[in-house]
């Protein structure tokens, strides 16, 4: 069969604008199905924080204007290049010309339903006035999940949607009040539908209305069914049966590739450590870390409960004590900041605490640890674990989401066999019993040396990941049968 055609609907993508792992798969996959044979059209907001002349964004004609029962609005069109995919940046002064994305100051913008109520209504609009006739509609979190939901009420399009949930927790929940903004029929404002506990919920019409719902691991996607990860909504992702499925996510390898990494003192890969010790000696120095034969472990990433900070700061003051060194880098909520702060005092020269985010940085601390920790309460998929793989400091997680997916424990007596340790228990002993197992393993040098090498040559570019896509996108082409 010919290929399928998709417009490929986001509210963020690398290097245009990004708050978080979106952006990085919106910026990555539509390359990566491209390099395959599909035809791909991404869609973008125009937001006023993008930097026109950097992604070489220009005029594209005149634009369109969305029509609502209580008013209008009008986008002109504008076109970059992301790697020979085609990217529509929508421009609307009124809506996106701001200084965030979704909101300033941890405070989310209040108009943010109408905004991309409009801005859903508006890629359809746009498929429309290009004439692309897209065969897949491929939408993503809640921002855009109205368009499944436009698709079978108010346009009856004949192309396939396909809703890629990235984090449930995230769901565009707003007040009844505001659901006049939508343009939809009252009718839909029922609990079966788009109505949740007397609030309109965005994410939960999109997974009614989409033809498939898809997450960003296997994992993730048996996970969210439970009721304690479903975030209220494990009836209706229950209820979608096999139209629910988890495709795991990959990484950028250019971007990340010890080989070639610009932000390094000393380059290596998997056949060639040798430029790992000066990676390690210079993140030392940096961190103001005293000499130690013990493994150096760090993580990088939001300093939430989300992420595992409540287990992560018992385990840390007892591997501390026990003389191990340790890297942080990150923001996030401030009494864990004002305990990580406390450690860093308690134990000079052994936590080297960043408390902000440098890129540099943390290709330094993936570079120079043997060991990269994820502890996370929950994980949609993470990148932080493809990252340390690639470049050598084994990943210890806890075994849920994406982690569970990506990372092959240990297996004693078989190095080969492992690329990480993980742990299922949400406890700091759990946490502490995973690290002191590697800690061990790291004693035996040749058995560690082979489990690097394996984490090292691992495939966990987009490639796979694309195909997996375009099957599904394939397999609903040729369904014949669309969501009511």
């Amino acid at each position: 069969m010919a290929e399928p055609r998709v417009l490929f609907c986001a509210s963020e993508m690398t290097p245009f604008a990004k708050t978080g792992g979106l952006a990085d798969v919106a910026g990555a996959l539509p390359p990566a199905l491209k390099r395959i044979g599909v035809d791909v059209h991404c869609v973008l907001p125009l937001y006023g924080v993008i930097d026109r002349n950097a992604c070489g964004i220009a005029p594209a004609g005149k634009g369109f204007t969305v029509k609502l029962d209580i008013g209008q609005e009008n986008f002109t069109l504008h076109r970059a290049d992301r790697e020979g995919v085609p990217v529509h940046l929508l421009e609307c002064d009124h809506l996106f010309d701001r200084g965030g994305l979704y909101g300033e100051k941890s405070c989310d913008y209040p108009d943010n339903c109408r905004r991309f109520a409009l801005f859903s209504l508006a890629c359809l609009e746009l498929a429309d006035y290009l004439g692309l006739d897209p065969d897949i509609v491929h939408v993503h979190d809640w921002q855009t999940a109205l368009i499944p939901v436009y698709m079978r009420t108010r346009r009856r399009s004949r192309a396939r949607s396909l809703l890629t949930i990235h984090n449930l927790a995230f769901q565009g929940i707003f007040p009844p009040g505001e659901y006049h903004w939508t343009g939809l029929d009252w009718s839909l404002f029922d609990w079966q539908k788009l109505e949740y506990y007397g609030k309109v919920n965005f994410l939960k019409g999109g997974i009614v209305y989409a033809d498939a719902v898809s997450t960003v691991s296997p994992a993730y996607a048996r996970e969210i069914r439970r009721t304690e990860s479903g975030c209220g909504l494990e009836g209706v992702l229950v209820e979608k049966g096999d139209r629910l499925c988890g495709i795991l996510n990959g990484i950028d390898p250019r971007d990340w590739d010890p080989a070639t990494d610009v932000h390094l003192p000393a380059r290596f890969s998997a056949g060639d450590l040798a430029g790992k010790q000066a990676c390690r000696a210079l993140l030392m120095k940096e961190a103001g870390l005293a000499p130690t034969p013990h493994p150096l472990l760090g993580t990088v990433g939001r300093l939430t409960e989300q992420k595992g900070l409540d287990i992560l700061l018992p385990a840390l003051a007892t591997l501390l004590g026990e003389g191990c060194p340790f890297v942080i880098l990150g923001t996030g909520d401030a009494a864990y900041e004002a305990e990580l702060r406390k450690l860093a005092r308690l134990f000079p020269g052994r936590l080297g605490l960043f408390l902000a985010f440098d890129n540099r940085l943390a290709h330094l601390i993936e570079a120079g640890c043997d060991m990269f920790v994820m502890p996370s309460r929950f994980e949609p998929c993470g990148l932080n674990q493809f990252y340390s793989m690639r470049y050598g400091a084994v990943p210890i997680v806890r075994a849920t989401g994406g982690l569970a997916d990506s990372v092959a424990p240990w297996t004693p007596g078989d190095p080969r066999a492992g690329t990480g340790f993980a742990f299922s228990e949400y406890t700091p002993a759990a946490l502490l019993a995973a690290c002191r197992e590697a800690i061990a393993v790291f004693a035996d040098k040749d058995a560690w040396l082979a489990l690097m090498r394996n984490g090292m040559q691992q495939d966990v570019g987009w490639s796979r990941s694309a195909e997996n896509y375009r099957a599904l996108y394939r397999s609903l082409v040729e369904s014949g049968e669309l969501m009511p």
